[in-house]
């Protein structure tokens, strides 16, 4: 590789968002080599309101998709990769997003330090509020395991990574995230972006057709990249394509093929395109990652979110992963009004007695009407799966209006929680 060019591909898939230039300017303004920069931008748009005050070159090279001829995020990611022309680097990240100084050189220093011949740089970004003056806070994100769908998929969230002052060197992770991956530009031909994929199930599919190709995960030592979060007001692919807006083919039918499909990747059965690789296999990414996709069980190792790869494990680890249900009572008025009144959502923890969350779930307001009752006590009951023992608990409101409310936690006793034995055992 010619350390003189380095050229960076940027892959930016906007659907009407109004932030994509603020997130462009931002990279350029920021990088140390903004002339090394290529920018492959799909933007989904409306063509009789919208503009966009970029040339079509080599350095922008845009695709103008009509937003309703839209078919997802990993569609037009799908998309952009068509634009690439052989540039040593390829980053891709979402169109709300704010980069650090010197973003560029800081990545490929990481890159470096990782030793591995096939690297990939990638993690939740960590969170910012455009506008005014926008904070961007340090502190890296690590992917952290969360829970496996009723598909059977695993799903992550953002952990902070305590220690990132100390690190020497970018941390081995289990996942890759959509919204920031950076990796060789081989990476475009070798692995590509499957675009019948959806939303559910999009980065642990990546995750695993890129581990058993041989790539090594890791997540950058310091942060590199903010992300917005918030969004209340902008549109989104799914709410925009329903059925009763005749808009293309609707979210629902391109969301279950998706499913369908991940969930036979993560079985390891044959997919028409875009499957597992061959240089390592679906059991060696379960063994580096703490998993077992076929019985939905994570080790504590990978719930405590340790570092990959996994230490080595008993045979027979996945029977000591057992089912719980828990019940975590409390007082109504020990929450605020505005968890109930004007809900977004809830946050629900259960700890171990080392304080470390062995679930976790964010409560939708739809979920919530259930509560809208009179009765002074609000009971909730949790089921998931763990092998270590329920200790305490936290509820955690969103308000809408207000933002996040108080917290209120709590002990579980003996009588709070059970093992669930399934009858089939």
């Amino acid at each position: 590789m010619n350390e003189a060019n380095n050229l960076i591909f940027v892959s930016i898939a906007a659907y009407r968002d109004p932030q994509l230039i603020p997130t462009i300017e931002d990279c350029i303004v920021k990088a140390r080599h903004p002339e090394r920069l290529r920018f492959g931008i799909c933007w989904q748009h409306d063509p009789h309101s919208d503009t966009l005050p970029l040339r079509n070159d080599d350095c922008f090279r845009i695709l103008a998709i009509d937003w309703r001829e839209s078919r997802g995020a990993c569609w037009a990611r799908s998309e952009v990769m068509k634009l690439w022309r052989g540039e040593d680097w390829f980053l891709q990240v979402d169109s709300h997003c704010r980069f650090a100084w010197e973003w560029d050189a800081k990545l490929i220093d990481e890159m470096k330090q990782t030793d591995s011949a096939k690297p990939i740089l990638s993690t939740y970004a960590a969170p910012f509020t455009p506008g005014g003056d926008e904070v961007l806070v340090e502190g890296p994100l690590q992917m952290a395991f969360q829970g496996f769908t009723e598909d059977g998929i695993p799903h992550m969230k953002p952990m902070a990574i305590a220690d990132w002052r100390n690190l020497t060197r970018p941390r081995r992770a289990r996942f890759l995230s959509a919204g920031f991956l950076f990796v060789q530009g081989g990476f475009v031909d070798e692995i590509g972006y499957d675009p019948e994929l959806y939303f559910l199930g999009e980065e642990a599919a990546m995750t695993l057709r890129a581990f058993t190709s041989g790539y090594d995960l890791f997540h950058p030592q310091e942060t590199i990249v903010w992300h917005d979060y918030g969004r209340p007001r902008a549109p989104k692919h799914w709410g925009d394509h329903v059925e009763e807006n005749n808009a293309g083919r609707s979210w629902h039918e391109l969301d279950l093929r998706s499913r369908d499909k991940v969930r036979r990747l993560l079985a390891g059965q044959p997919v028409e395109s875009y499957g597992i690789g061959s240089a390592r296999s679906l059991e060696d990414y379960e063994a580096y990652a703490g998993l077992s996709l076929k019985l939905r069980k994570a080790q504590d190792y990978t719930v405590r979110c340790g570092e990959p790869p996994n230490p080595e494990a008993a045979v027979d680890w996945t029977g000591q992963i057992f089912s719980w249900m828990v019940r975590i009572a409390f007082d109504r008025e020990a929450l605020q009004v505005a968890a109930f009144d004007d809900p977004e959502l809830w946050y629900v923890g259960v700890q171990d007695a080392d304080h470390v969350e062995i679930y976790r779930r964010d409560i939708p307001s739809s979920q919530l009407a259930s509560l809208q009752t009179t009765d002074p006590q609000v009971v909730l009951v949790c089921e998931f799966e763990s092998g270590a023992v329920p200790a305490s608990w936290t509820v955690w409101p969103v308000s809408h209006s207000l933002g996040w409310l108080r917290r209120i936690e709590g002990t579980l006793g003996d009588e709070d929680y059970t093992i669930v034995i399934d009858d089939a055992e």
